[in-house]
């Protein structure tokens, strides 16, 4: 057999890489962080500017040696994007998340993103309809951004953004009395501040899965969720008062709580609820038993509950609770309860010293009752 010349020369002279259809190159990006993907414009002349028309970016702090070198090179990113963008390109993902927890931004506890280079994220991710959008990181920001109020094109919205202020480690960030956001499905939000009494949601038509956590209620008033099309709900809520939220959520299927037990209404029975999870992070009131109970009652015709085994220790604490009936629950099929110990942190006071008189009672009524389990034989639960 006649052994063939491979021509080594011109196989390194052509540029396959730049033979690639986009879609095959676009395949490849969505593999890569935005650092990495701007690596790449050295490996092929057709490369050069194409990170500039990708439709995912995702920027992240892990890829950073250090804080400096992160914001520089986002400012440096963004200021060619808008530049030279093309508004005839679509963009479906931006993906940002500045983790100040890392150990390499450990003495960079107290920076954020400036709001000029929010906006600017922001507003080139808006005027390229984008659909999805993930946003993590502190800034000194005291509203929603205007920009994300009226997208026509967002499907979903993760946005987080707690202020860098050390002095005010809770400071958040208001939302909206209204927002248009008519193509939105995914909504989860986080240090956040609602005005109650005002219905918040009802610019999202095709609201499909909501998720609040570490937010707080201006007022007296409750906060209102209604929606005809919310099908997945988690609120998660670790701050003590005397809040109430009120759900007027007709198609809900699975409710998700974590955090301290407050007050939640049923405008009218949730017939569609299948699935609930209550997790308790902090009882730092005598009122938590009595709460968990209402909770429960009003969660009716539900198949399935996850509960945390000090949930029914908390609720242990009830007078007559062997005589309390749970007529709410009568189609349920399963029950799982997760073995967890009770903290230190469980209990502890919110901060003024009637909050520290109830913890002290709540605690106090719950050794109590722990001891006489143990004493008559009876299950210690824990």
């Amino acid at each position: 057999m006649k052994l063939q010349r491979v021509n080594y020369e011109a196989d390194e002279k052509e540029d396959r890489l730049s033979d690639l259809p986009d879609c095959i190159v676009h395949h490849i990006f969505s593999f890569l962080n935005a650092k990495q993907v701007v690596q790449t414009s050295v490996s092929s002349t057709r490369w050069h500017h194409l990170w500039k028309y990708l439709p995912t970016l995702t920027l992240g702090s892990s890829h950073f040696d250090n804080f400096d070198n992160f914001i520089r090179f986002v400012s440096n990113f963004f200021y060619f994007l808008c530049r030279d963008r093309d508004p005839s390109i679509s963009l479906h993902k931006l993906e940002f998340h500045y983790e100040d927890g890392l150990t390499p931004f450990r003495n960079h506890a107290e920076d954020g993103v400036s709001p000029d280079l929010l906006n600017s994220m922001l507003n080139y991710a808006v005027s390229r309809n984008v659909k999805e959008l993930l946003i993590i990181m502190r800034s000194d920001i005291q509203h929603f951004p205007s920009c994300i109020s009226s997208c026509q094109t967002l499907t979903s919205l993760d946005f987080y953004v707690p202020q860098r202020n050390p002095k005010n480690p809770d400071g958040t960030v208001l939302f909206p009395n209204s927002l248009n956001l008519p193509s939105l499905t995914h909504l989860s939000i986080g240090c956040v501040a609602f005005r109650g009494g005002v219905d918040l949601f009802s610019g999202f038509p095709r609201l499909n899965e909501m998720m609040i956590t570490n937010f707080k209620i201006l007022g007296e008033q409750n906060l209102c969720i209604s929606s005809t099309t919310l099908v997945v709900l988690l609120v998660m809520k670790i701050f003590y008062h005397h809040w109430k939220i009120q759900l007027s959520t007709p198609n809900l299927s699975t409710f998700t709580f974590i955090g301290t037990p407050f007050q939640i209404m049923c405008v009218s029975r949730l017939r569609s609820l299948k699935h609930v999870r209550i997790y308790p992070e902090k009882m730092n009131y005598v009122k938590a038993p009595s709460l968990l109970l209402s909770l429960l009652h009003e969660l009716a015709d539900i198949q399935s509950l996850a509960l945390y085994s000090n949930t029914l220790q908390v609720l242990s604490l009830l007078p007559d609770v062997s005589k309390i009936k749970l007529n709410s629950l009568y189609k349920l099929e399963s029950l799982r309860i997760k073995v967890k110990e009770i903290s230190k942190t469980l209990f502890e006071p919110a901060g003024s010293q009637e909050e520290e008189e109830e913890v002290a009672k709540l605690r106090e009524a719950l050794k109590k009752e722990s001891s006489f389990s143990s004493n008559s034989g009876g299950c210690k639960m824990g």
